[in-house]
C-alpha cells in the first residue's frame, strides 16, 4: 500500500449510501490521509482502524456507544483532556457510530484540529468492518494483466494469448453461451490474501468488450445484468496460441499442470491452440470442467497413467 492512497474525502464518498453518514466536522481537511509512518508499521488492514483507544496513533478512531458514555462520564475539564488525547492521536477520520451524538467538545476540537469526523447510526462494529474491507483492498497487492476475464460456470478465468487470436471474440461467444463479462483488454487483479486473486474491471472499461469490425459492446445493455460481474475470484488462465507455436513450445500431453506466477500466486493454466474449425467456445468449456474436477482432486491424466501402469504389469 503506497502512503496516502485513500483521503478521508474518497472513504467518505465511496460509503456515503451505504453508512448513511454524515460529515460534522473538519470539512477544512477533505484531502487528510495516513501517515506514512502508520501505513509503513501496519501489518493489515486491520492495524488502521478500531475502537478508540489512546495507544494506537494515525488510525481511524471508531468512537461508539461506550466511548460516548466515556467520554461524558466526566466533569467538563476532564473530558476536555480526554478529548484533546484524541487530537493528539491525529487520526486522519473520527467516526462517532452506534446512533450516538458527538460531543460538543469533540466536533469543536475537531474543527480546530482539522480532523474530518463523520456521524453515522451504524453499529460500530459494522463500521469497522466496512472500513477494514475498504483498507484491505489498498492493502492489496495488484498488478493489470492484458485479456479478457470472465466468469465460467462460476470460475474466474483469464483469457490470454497473442494479439489478433480472437480473445474478444470468444468472450463474447462464451457470453452469448450464458457466461458473464467482468473485463475486457485490462485486468485488475489484486491479491486478497495469501491463497486468492480477485479480478476486477477498472472502471473505464465497465461494462464493455471491443469486437474488432463492430466496436465497443455495451454487454450490460445488450445481454442484461446477469451477463456481467463486478469482480471474480482468479482460477484458471485459458492461454491461446497459434498451431505452430503449440507444436514448438508446449507437450501434447503435459505430465504436470501448468502453472503461471501472478503477485507470487500459483495460477492453474492451460494452453489452447488456434486453427480453422476449432469450437474455442466448448473447448474453454472443457478446460474449465476439467478444472473443477482437478480441483476436486480428480485428475483425468494421472488416472490414465495408472490405468497404463496396470496394463504393463499385467502383461
Amino acid at each position: 500500500m503506497k502512503p496516502g492512497t485513500i483521503s478521508a474525502e474518497g472513504l467518505f464518498e465511496a460509503h456515503r449510501e451505504a453508512m448513511r453518514w454524515e460529515w460534522i466536522a473538519g470539512h477544512a481537511r477533505p484531502d487528510r490521509r495516513f501517515e506514512e509512518a502508520a501505513i509503513r508499521d501496519a501489518r493489515s488492514a486491520a492495524d488502521l482502524v478500531g475502537y478508540l483507544n489512546y495507544v494506537h496513533p494515525y488510525r481511524v478512531q471508531i468512537v461508539g456507544r461506550r466511548e460516548v458514555a466515556y467520554l461524558a462520564a466526566c466533569e467538563p475539564d476532564a473530558q476536555e483532556r480526554r478529548i484533546a488525547r484524541i487530537v493528539t492521536l491525529e487520526p486522519p477520520v473520527l467516526i462517532v457510530a452506534d446512533g450516538q451524538q458527538a460531543p460538543p467538545r469533540l466536533v469543536a476540537m475537531c474543527d480546530r484540529a482539522e480532523i474530518p469526523l463523520f456521524q453515522t447510526a451504524e453499529s460500530a462494529g459494522h463500521v469497522i468492518d466496512v472500513v477494514r474491507a475498504d483498507l484491505a483492498q489498498q492493502f492489496a497487492e495488484r498488478t493489470t494483466r492484458h485479456g479478457v476475464f470472465m466468469d465460467i460456470l462460476g470460475l474466474g478465468v483469464l483469457i490470454t494469448g497473442e494479439s489478433g487470436l480472437g480473445k474478444s471474440e470468444l468472450g463474447l461467444e462464451l457470453i452469448s453461451r450464458g457466461h458473464g463479462l467482468v473485463a475486457d483488454d485490462a485486468v485488475d487483479l489484486y491479491r486478497i490474501s495469501e491463497t486468492a486473486l480477485e479480478g476486477r474491471c477498472p472502471e473505464l472499461l465497465l461494462n464493455l468488450l471491443e469486437v474488432r469490425g463492430i466496436g465497443l459492446l455495451d454487454i450490460k445493455a445488450i445481454f442484461g445484468e446477469t451477463a456481467v460481474r463486478r469482480k471474480m475470484r482468479l482460477k484458471l488462465i485459458v492461454h491461446l496460441v497459434r498451431k505452430e507455436t503449440m507444436e514448438r513450445e508446449f507437450e501434447r500431453l503435459p505430465y504436470e499442470p501448468l502453472f503461471e506466477d501472478i503477485l507470487g500466486m500459483p495460477v492453474r493454466k492451460v494452453v489452447i491452440a488456434v486453427d480453422a474449425g476449432r469450437n474455442l467456445a466448448v473447448l474453454v468449456e472443457a478446460a474449465v470442467r476439467n478444472t473443477v474436477l482437478q480441483l476436486r482432486g480428480i485428475d483425468t491424466y494421472q488416472e490414465f497413467i495408472k490405468r497404463h501402469q496396470a496394463a504393463m504389469d499385467e502383461k
